[in-house]
């Protein structure tokens, strides 16, 4: 068998993050009706897991970022996912909240090793300018994850109940995502041996870019539109239905994040020569705040949900893929792993924010405070991102 090039171990990473998000993330909502029905839980109670399990993740990102920087990136990205598809395997025989909450601990220990982050901290620092490329690679297969999740869980829920479906998503990881980890992984440092170059680590970059306001501006600015993002997609229904939507309307509507992602990504993929990181940062922004705006007409027409759904998801999958990129950008790729993780703290405690905020806002000034808190903070989050795209020039292609 010929070995897997530098390219097809990045496919191979891609695959295996959509089914680690699959079997540990998009796994819970796939499965929450089924899940209620088989522990007699509150929607809370049942929540509160997966919000813990972002919490341990945030607070442990930067301390797997030293790992990656380490060298340790492959081996997290292997057997890490051995420990979640353990953990989704253990909820399957809680009993408790108390026992869901602290199994989750757990997953969220795992989490913090072995998602987005540490795979393009892992692939940042072995691919060097090539990163942009290999990332927007794996975010174009990895964006279907929920689209492949929901349809295993109603399959799985039919035909195992809420919690003998997690066995089911565990088996999804340990037999599908760790193996193909496994062979990009080795693939990725076979390229390395051959002449790829990776920067040494610095043990003290973190505390030099701790030390400069870019760093603390990146951190608002993808914080506050992970924010944006968080609570629209956590109340997406209730708010296209305030538009006018009918529920199968906003459904179909809401449907519309994933592929848009994907898309965006794609496009970005197919332009990634002419587009420097600077233009598609500011183009993403600008499309998030457009989503904000088409969100407040869409009361005059309710079909415009449509075009807040594609606009919004082109814009945050766009993101998602330029932030790393922009970390090695602008406080340089020393000390990658640690820099970046500390800079993700903030875009992740953001989305576990992001439900208890947005329900906040909703019982203060109703839809109408949602809508104009959302489109503020895509707003401020331009503005951040032209700042540093125009006035301290950092942002370089």
């Amino acid at each position: 068998m010929r070995p897997v090039g530098a390219g097809g171990a990045v496919w191979l990473l891609a695959i295996g993050q959509t089914l680690t998000y699959a079997g540990v993330y998009y796994n819970f909502p796939a499965l929450l009706p089924d899940l209620e029905a088989a522990t007699g839980w509150s929607k809370g109670q049942l929540a509160a897991g997966p919000t813990l399990a972002f919490l341990v993740m945030a607070v442990l990102t930067p301390f797997t970022g030293r790992l990656v920087d380490r060298g340790w990136g492959g081996e997290m990205l292997v057997w890490l996912p051995v420990g979640a598809a353990a953990g989704v395997a253990a909820l399957a025989f809680v009993v408790t909240p108390g026992q869901w909450l602290a199994v989750w601990f757990l997953i969220g220990i795992a989490q913090a090793g072995m998602l987005y982050e540490s795979c393009f901290s892992f692939l940042t620092r072995r691919l060097g300018d090539g990163a942009r490329a290999a990332i927007t690679r794996v975010t174009l297969v990895a964006g279907f994850s929920g689209t492949l999740t929901f349809p295993l869980g109603h399959v799985f829920g039919q035909a195992f109940g809420g919690q003998g479906a997690l066995l089911a998503f565990a088996l999804v990881i340990l037999l599908g995502a760790v193996p193909v980890n496994y062979v990009g992984v080795r693939a990725l440092r076979r390229a390395e041996r051959q002449g790829a170059v990776r920067p040494a680590p610095e043990p003290g970059a973190l505390r030099v870019a701790l030390g400069r306001v870019e760093f603390w501006a990146i951190s608002l600015m993808f914080g506050l539109i992970w924010l944006n993002h968080g609570i629209l997609l956590t109340y997406v229904l209730v708010l296209f239905q305030d538009r006018g939507a009918s529920l199968a309307m906003a459904t179909l509507a809401a449907s519309c994040f994933g592929p848009a992602q994907v898309l965006g990504r794609l496009v970005l993929m197919m332009n990634e020569a002419r587009t420097t990181n600077a233009v598609a940062t500011l183009v993403s922004l600008g499309l998030v705040v457009l989503a904000g705006g088409v969100l407040l007409l869409a009361g005059v027409t309710p079909g415009l949900v449509f075009v807040v759904a594609v606009v919004q998801g082109a814009g945050v999958g766009l993101l998602s893929i330029l932030r790393p990129v922009l970390v090695a950008d602008i406080l340089g790729r020393r000390g990658f792993g640690a820099v970046s993780g500390a800079a993700a703290v903030a875009p992740i405690l953001a989305s576990a924010a992001a439900p208890s905020v947005g329900a906040a806002l909703l019982v203060w000034g109703g839809p109408g405070l949602v809508y104009d808190c959302v489109l503020g903070m895509a707003v401020v989050g331009l503005a951040v991102g032209v700042w540093l795209a125009t006035g301290r020039r950092r942002l370089q292609g």
